[in-house]
């Protein structure tokens, strides 16, 4: 039998803003271990292991630029499994059609046009045999020159997900009679009751040569925008960079509205396969096993008559007593308690903080050389708890508004200073005046954490001149 070889593309931007506290612009929920596993697999990653069971050829992240080294490293951890995949890296947001576009042509590229699977990096789902099943079919049709999608089947009146109407039955799946938007309750329970509908939930296979003779038909204008922004992408580092002028004039649209709405040749191969799109606080919750309550405790969590509540503690103790329906969100610089019924209006909490630190950075902050804490702020000085990497360097760099203590708690720090280089162990300390030149190395291999005090006027993360950056950055 011959193979049925797919070209797996991951999809891993957006914000997941129905998800705050606990995703934030700067860690989305993709790049976290949201769903219960053992491995504590980020989403990202356990949609990239659902794959291993398939022939896979050349697979894509395509990601946020700002998240490339969170891509680069969750990917490179679980490469033994599935292999390497590309990072493409979009300069900034502009829906699903070019990025899809633009994998499809790269593709094309290299002479390889075997079906692309398009997945969002931050679904659950539970079962992953049907779930491989649907996918074979849907190669299938692919193969024959459809452009595929998957539908799931439904089992509720969901208001918050898109529709596809069932037509012609296929071999392998139906062709797609109608995409329709979300529905108000009365027409949801209609197309429960009617077993003619499915939810949408924008997974595609279709080959890439297909995917282009559509868009040559219904989106011409963006196609030939995409195949400039090929044409003027480079490598940087491990990544490959779209270009930020020629990206930034293709349209906002999503690959819906740009082909499928359009396209004769939609296919749609139903699945139950307990998928979610985790895309609020309920959903979390249902995607998580709950205990005989209802439940979903994540954390140092003691509760006394509570019923379907979701309480994620991440750092302090959460108490609960008598509560029901509540989803109660503890990281280390924020507290979120919400009814789960307005799940979906968390973002309006978001857009009332915009102007907030807490909306864009978790306390925690992750850099390809490690992370820090901040751990204290004040007039005129923070205090950061730092994690070095083994093999980690952060930039050369100086600041023009603040000095800095730096205070070895373990491990071994490579510290050069104006020219000087000192070698510091537990216990030592250096000073770093404003504008000295500096940088700081882990040359071991164990991790090296230090305290950080800064102090001056200005203690914003703008107020770094690197001046020399492993990692490629401005």
């Amino acid at each position: 039998m011959e193979k049925q070889i797919f070209n797996p593309v991951i999809m891993a931007g957006g914000v997941g803003s129905r998800l705050w506290p606990l995703s934030r612009a700067s860690m989305p929920k993709q790049f976290q271990a949201l769903l219960g596993n053992e491995a504590g697999h980020s989403m990202l990653q356990q949609t990239s292991l659902r794959l291993v069971n398939l022939d896979l050829a050349s697979g894509q992240i395509i990601c946020n630029q700002d998240h490339r080294f969170l891509a680069a490293e969750q990917m490179r951890a679980i490469e033994v499994q599935v292999g390497e995949f590309d990072v493409v890296l979009e300069p900034c947001g502009r829906n699903t059609a070019p990025a899809v576009l633009v994998a499809a042509l790269r593709l094309l590229a290299k002479g390889d046009d075997h079906p692309m699977l398009l997945l969002a990096a931050d679904h659950a789902i539970a079962n992953e045999a049907a779930f491989t099943e649907a996918l074979l079919k849907a190669h299938a049709l692919a193969c024959s020159g459809m452009v595929v999608t998957l539908g799931i089947t439904p089992t509720f009146a969901c208001t918050g997900y898109g529709y596809i109407r069932q037509g012609t039955e296929l071999s392998q799946g139906y062709l797609v009679a109608d995409f329709v938007e979300k529905p108000n309750l009365a027409v949801a329970n209609k197309y429960l009751s009617s077993g003619d509908y499915l939810w949408n939930s924008g997974m595609f296979i279709a080959k890439p040569s297909v995917l282009v003779e559509e868009a040559r038909q219904f989106c011409p204008g963006l196609l030939v925008q995409c195949e400039k922004v090929v044409d003027n992408s480079f490598s940087d580092l491990d990544f490959v960079r779209l270009p930020e002028a020629e990206f930034n004039l293709c349209q906002d649209i999503s690959i819906d509205y740009a082909i499928m709405e359009h396209t004769k040749k939609a296919a749609v191969v139903p699945m139950d396969c307990g998928w979610s799109d985790v895309g609020d606080l309920a959903a979390l919750k249902e995607a998580n096993r709950a205990d005989a309550n209802g439940n979903v405790f994540l954390g140092d969590v003691e509760a006394i008559n509570t019923q379907n509540c979701l309480v994620q503690a991440d750092n302090k103790l959460v108490a609960t007593l008598g509560v029901t329906n509540l989803a109660i969100v503890e990281t280390k610089d924020a507290l979120l308690v919400a009814d789960l019924s307005h799940s979906q209006h968390v973002k309006d909490i978001v857009g009332r903080l915009k102007d907030r630190e807490e909306i864009e950075h978790h306390r925690e902050v992750f850099r390809p050389w490690g992370c820090y804490d901040s751990i204290d702020i004040g007039n005129n000085y923070q205090v950061k708890r730092i994690t070095v990497k083994p093999g980690a360097k952060l930039s050369l760099q100086r600041h023009k508004q603040r000095a800095e203590h730096w205070v070895v708690v373990a491990g071994i720090a490579t510290v050069h200073l104006d020219g000087a280089e000192y070698v510091l162990e537990a216990n030592s300390s250096i000073y770093i005046p404003k504008t000295s030149v500096h940088s700081l190395a882990n040359n071991t291999d164990t991790m090296l954490h230090l305290i950080e005090v800064q102090s001056g006027s200005y203690l914003g993360e703008d107020d770094i001149e690197r001046l020399e950056d492993l990692y490629g950055r401005s």
